[in-house]
């Protein structure tokens, strides 16, 4: 993980500096000033993640090259799927622009010429994918560069696995397989030639983005059946249909996912907090539920696993 906080420099090195940072965390970049300004405050956080290199940034208003002369520098191909969090970017690809708003996003590729032009204090969340992860996904099809994707339809998988799949550790359980339905969910609502994903490819992602929703938020007392679909914008049974092809209804894969978090940090001799804490953390308010449930998952007690 890599952290830089250009504010924290003296004003008149902020943007040289933030030319060096953007270079370092991301391809061969070249930003220029739009505003008459000493200062440059920005920052920039790195976290990898199986294959995954995401990013979150915001900075001040800007105009960002990755034209001939950086392409002509750029070691390894990737495509940048970039969520746009707070303001807005002018995005030029292949002689064509287009205006990515706050919800939306849009996909580039570091073999390509693109532009940046970001006119206002802006936010963005941006993951970067190699490109055969996202080759495989789109099975001969070629992704649409440069167009903004509205976060609705499959578009709506794609912002709500960014959105899940940033705060997740490197070693989260099944962290290749959420990349992977990340790259599939991309594919699936920014392939050339397709208005949308089929319905089982669309179920498909937008089940891996529920659990990495739940995987994200099994402490919250709002990780119910109607809190889920409000979040989601689908009905409870459409919910429900998303697991009617796996191991255990929506509600026996939350439970399952609990006591399993829960395991783990009991059998962690580095986590000193007692097994009522525990079970408060991930949603169990009731400690003798909790010791049930864990007994009929595992065969022991929680006091067992902790000792």
């Amino acid at each position: 993980m890599g952290v830089w906080d250009i504010a924290a420099l003296p004003p008149r090195e902020q943007f040289g500096y933030w030319h060096e940072v953007i270079c370092q965390a991301f391809v061969p970049l070249t930003p220029h000033r739009t505003l008459d300004e000493e200062g440059f405050s920005a920052r920039v956080e790195t976290r990898p993640l199986a294959g995954l290199n995401r990013a979150r940034l915001r900075a001040r208003p800007q105009r960002t090259d990755h034209g001939p002369r950086e392409v002509a520098r750029t070691d390894d191909d990737h495509y940048f799927v970039n969520l746009q969090l707070a303001g807005r970017c002018i995005t030029t690809v292949r002689g064509e622009t287009s205006v990515v708003e706050r919800g939306q996003f849009v996909v580039v590729d570091t073999t390509e010429p693109y532009f940046f032009h970001l006119d206002e204090p802006w936010q963005m969340l941006s993951y970067r994918l190699p490109h055969a992860a996202l080759t495989d996904a789109l099975h001969g099809r070629r992704p649409a560069l440069g167009r903004p994707v509205d976060g609705t339809g499959v578009g709506s998988v794609v912002t709500a696995l960014m959105t899940a799949l940033w705060p997740l550790g490197t070693t989260t359980p099944g962290a290749a397989d959420l990349t992977d339905s990340f790259a599939a969910a991309v594919a699936a609502a920014t392939a050339e030639g397709r208005r949308d994903a089929g319905p089982d490819e669309q179920r498909g992602v937008t089940r891996a983005a529920v659990l990495a929703y739940v995987e994200r938020h099994l402490g919250d007392r709002d990780l119910t059946v109607h809190g889920v679909s409000r979040r989601f914008a689908i009905s409870p049974r459409t919910l429900h249909n998303l697991f009617a092809d796996t191991d255990g209804t929506f509600a026996a894969t939350v439970r399952r996912l609990r006591l399993e978090r829960s395991a783990a940090r009991l059998a962690d001799p580095a986590d000193t907090a007692t097994v009522t804490a525990v079970a408060a953390a991930h949603g169990f308010d009731d400690p003798t539920s909790f010791s049930r449930a864990f007994r009929r998952r595992f065969g022991v007690s929680p006091r067992d696993v902790a000792t």
